[in-house]
């Protein structure tokens, strides 16, 4: 173990040991005074008065797709850079809705007005601010995934089940289309079933490729743009000096920040088949391959294998996921072409490999294959003379009532239930923690799924948590 490894692991020892023992009072702001923790009913007219927390990027979609259901007023919107290009254009869209750069300030004077929030930010932030929110009674809209670590995406779901009258939804939309409704469907009427492995996949260009695999230390500090409140963009995380590689969907190519392809795309791909076959938590994550790999950012590619054990009468499953523009899977025999879906958007680089694999998986079951593409793709059995031979057996599959921004609007409205939930989203989010925490180790961890421990690496067990949050975020870690 080398000198850096050593000081490493004694600082990750000491920040925990130090974390556990300190005994940090619940801070309560203004707005946590005057809100109740149970949401106001809303009448059958209504429209959910809704704040935008991140309002650029895709957060700026998000206020979109919301705004754009009919189903809520916009009455706030918070963004720690109001001057940046892509927060400018939300804002002159709407330009007499109130703003704020500080979600707690937005909060202190606005929490009576507010009853929903969406939260379009890196994933770092979406802790501190889903936390505030729930512990305020109002509804959350979170990006996926849910949180960085295993430990935040625990506690958010504890204080989901803690204020049950508050409606959580995370922003894996295809979740509310044809493949949510299809997957159903052919579980229940018994088409999939004995899934024993699946093979998923996303293997267009990632920001971080083409980077320097050998770099020694993170990017040299920069001047902070004028209109950017650095201290909150940072949040929980430690503290680092600010690059522009960190902003505008950059923070995604770095442990510290974001969760890399897998947190970003896998819950587009696996989400269906970890709630209708019940997966849960993975006993084993193994790192089969991890190109390039280096303690700061993402592996130019990537090869995991999760196992999932029995569940009931359902047998063992590996899910194996592939990154990296060459690191592209086998496919069966039958498998035809894969085809350029529409349902399927551009990745955040823009560009798509029609001459590859498009994102998707390969779904085997003992009796049948299946392939399918991403977020509402549906899956189509493989071969073409099978689908033909089952094609009669199919069950009906019904159309979706409302989209993922209507049905979350819906269901603070209780006329819905969200299909994405805090209880269904938490334990997918986080697989895809423990998938990057053996990506980060470079290593083959060992879970236990009923203590939640990883049992065969004590710094891997020691990342679950993570280092502490920076001084002045602790309250969120209190539930």
């Amino acid at each position: 173990m080398n000198s850096n490894e050593k000081s490493r692991r004694t600082f990750l020892k000491q920040a925990l040991l130090l974390s556990a023992a300190a005994a940090v009072p619940t801070i309560w702001t203004k707005a946590s005074s005057m809100a109740t923790s149970a949401p106001r009913p809303l009448k059958a007219g209504e429209k959910v008065n809704l704040a935008c927390i991140g309002i650029g990027n895709q957060g700026g979609s998000d206020v979109m797709s919301l705004y754009n259901t009919g189903l809520c007023n916009l009455v706030a919107f918070c963004d720690v850079d109001m001057g940046a290009p892509q927060t400018l254009e939300v804002l002159k869209k709407f330009p007499d809705v109130p703003r704020f750069q500080d979600f707690r300030k937005m909060f202190d004077k606005m929490g009576s007005q507010i009853e929903a929030v969406s939260i379009g930010v890196p994933d770092h932030s979406h802790f501190p601010i889903t936390m505030m929110a729930i512990s305020l009674g109002k509804h959350v809209y979170v990006e996926k995934p849910m949180a960085r670590t295993f430990n935040e995406i625990e506690l958010m779901m504890k204080a989901a089940r803690k204020h049950p009258n508050v409606v959580t939804q995370m922003g894996n939309q295809g979740h509310s289309e044809a493949n949510y409704f299809q997957f159903k469907a052919w579980a229940e009427a018994g088409i999939i079933k004995d899934v024993t492995a699946i093979t998923a996949h996303m293997n267009s260009a990632r920001r971080w490729h083409g980077w320097d695999t050998n770099i020694k230390s993170f990017p040299a500090a920069q001047p902070i743009p004028g209109t950017l409140d650095w201290d909150i963009w940072l949040g929980v995380t430690q503290q680092h000096d600010y690059n522009k590689d960190f902003i505008n969907g950059q923070w995604r190519c770095w442990y510290d920040f974001g969760l890399g392809a897998l947190g970003d795309w896998g819950a587009h791909i696996i989400d269906t088949a970890h709630q209708f076959l019940n997966l849960g938590l993975p006993s084993e994550i193994n790192m089969l391959k991890a190109e390039g790999h280096n303690s700061f950012f993402y592996p130019q590619s990537s090869t995991i294998l999760f196992k999932f054990p029995e569940r009931g009468h359902m047998p063992p499953v590996d899910i194996t996921w592939y990154d990296g523009i060459n690191n592209i899977p086998s496919v069966p025999a039958g498998y035809g072409v894969s085809e350029l879906d529409p349902n399927i958007p551009p990745t955040s680089t823009g560009k798509i490999q029609p001459a590859k694999l498009n994102p998707g998986k390969i779904i085997y079951s003992k009796e049948l294959t299946f392939k399918g593409g991403s977020h509402g793709s549906t899956l189509s059995i493989i071969p073409a003379e099978k689908a033909k031979e089952m094609e009669s057996r199919l069950p009906e599959v019904p159309k979706s009532p409302s989209n993922h921004y209507a049905n979350f609007l819906l269901a603070c409205k209780g006329q819905e239930k969200t299909r994405s939930p805090f209880e269904i989203a938490g334990p997918l989010s986080q697989v895809f923690s423990l998938g990057v925490m053996a990506q980060k180790l470079n290593t083959k961890l060992l879970f236990d799924r009923k203590t939640k421990q990883i049992t065969n690496n004590k710094l891997a067990n020691e990342l679950l948590v993570g280092l502490p949050p920076r001084k002045g975020w602790e309250q969120y870690y209190k539930i």
